[in-house]
């Protein structure tokens, strides 16, 4: 994600925090200086904002960790101001898968939860650990864990709203489609209602709460119920087509030994990003838009082909699935994957041209309708 930097590297999974987090974190700090006039003050905000986001941290962990059960990678977790987001690979389209998913997260706030409720029984003499003298030596260590009590239990409760694409709202679309069979239509439902819940957000946020953060999940989930419905809409009915209906089949080519000045004049002469190196009929490399570019830079137009191409590229069968294909197109820094048999190159799958088949492949149903 964009505006974002690396923090730490946790079981396998990178953890980034965007930009803006860093604007939340000053946003507390000063106005909890400007209220109290105190550093003191102001530090313990931001503290308990980090911890608040250590157990958002550890919510978005739940998600990465069950889908990492069902074969399923997660690329990064990122922090925003308005909470975590866990990029997983791909979401489970078996409907059980789904809804182990979106449950994890919620569970881990609730498992939280019930630790600190448990701790605080155990450590208070008071009959309600809710209620604490402010005399008490151990006032403040037994008022965080209560505020952080609370605060996993709202999380727990909040994200399991059915407001897709939050966490209840993947729930519901997981039921849906167990029920159904039909994962498009489970989605359309499921970002319908989400889309409701959001302008419940938006006025709930503006008018009663008058909260900006409010009305800030509200943007965010009404578009990504937008984004996510019509992303599947999409693919539904092309996932498991074969992709020699979808490849692109008029592919320029290039030689090892042929300079880079060649890939410049076809780059720039056509729709093409990258290009295939054959050898004696065989794909032995593929020459990126970037490495190019980075090669021009270096060497200049003279230089080979082979000093510049990738000889480790991802490649795909034609009678592969297009949804596996896809996903792994979207992991490698590539606009284009080869598509093979053997080490005959038969064409090239890119985004575009799956999105230019989804868009004629509408235009036609449209047509007959």
């Amino acid at each position: 994600m964009k505006w974002s930097w690396r923090i730490a590297r946790i079981a396998g999974i990178d953890v980034h925090v965007h930009a803006t987090f860093l604007l939340l974190l000053a946003f507390y700090a000063l106005s909890t200086y400007q209220r109290t006039r105190s550093y003191e003050a102001s530090a313990m905000a931001v503290g308990f904002v980090g911890l608040v986001f250590a157990i958002v941290l550890m919510h978005e962990y739940g998600h990465a960790l069950t889908a990492r059960r069902y074969g399923i990678a997660t690329q990064d977790i990122t922090l925003l101001p308005i909470g975590g987001v866990a990029r997983l690979e791909r979401m489970p389209r078996e409907p059980r898968q789904e809804l182990m998913v979106a449950l994890a997260g919620p569970a881990v706030n609730v498992a939280l939860a019930i630790l600190l409720w448990t701790g605080l029984r155990l450590f208070d003499s008071a009959p309600d650990p809710m209620a604490v003298s402010t005399a008490d030596a151990n006032f403040f260590g037994r008022s965080l864990a209560q505020q952080l009590l609370g605060v996993n239990i709202w999380l727990a409760a909040f994200n399991l709203l059915p407001a897709f694409p939050m966490d209840g709202g993947r729930v519901l679309r997981a039921l849906i489609a167990w029920r159904t069979g039909d994962y498009a239509r489970a989605t359309v439902r499921a970002a319908t209602i989400g889309r409701v819940f959001a302008v419940l957000f938006g006025l709930a946020g503006f008018f009663w709460f008058h909260t900006p953060m409010l009305v800030l999940v509200a943007l965010f989930v009404w578009m990504a119920a937008a984004s996510e419905a019509d992303a599947v809409s999409g693919e539904s009915g092309i996932s498991e087509l074969p992709l020699s209906r979808v490849m692109i089949t008029d592919v320029r080519t290039l030689a090892p030994e042929e300079p880079i000045g060649r890939a410049v004049e076809l780059l720039l002469a056509g729709f093409q990003q990258d290009f295939p190196v054959i050898e004696n009929g065989a794909l032995v490399g593929v020459l990126t838009r970037r490495d190019l570019l980075q090669a021009l830079r270096d060497q200049g137009q003279a230089a080979p082909v082979r000093g510049a191409m990738r000889t480790d590229f991802a490649v795909a069968a034609p009678d592969e699935a297009l949804e596996d294909a896809l996903a792994r197109l979207k992991d490698c820094d590539c606009q284009a994957m080869p598509v093979v048999r053997g080490r005959t190159l038969l064409g090239l799958l890119t985004l575009d041209n799956v999105g230019e088949y989804v868009m004629v492949r509408s235009a036609l149903r449209g047509a007959r309708a």
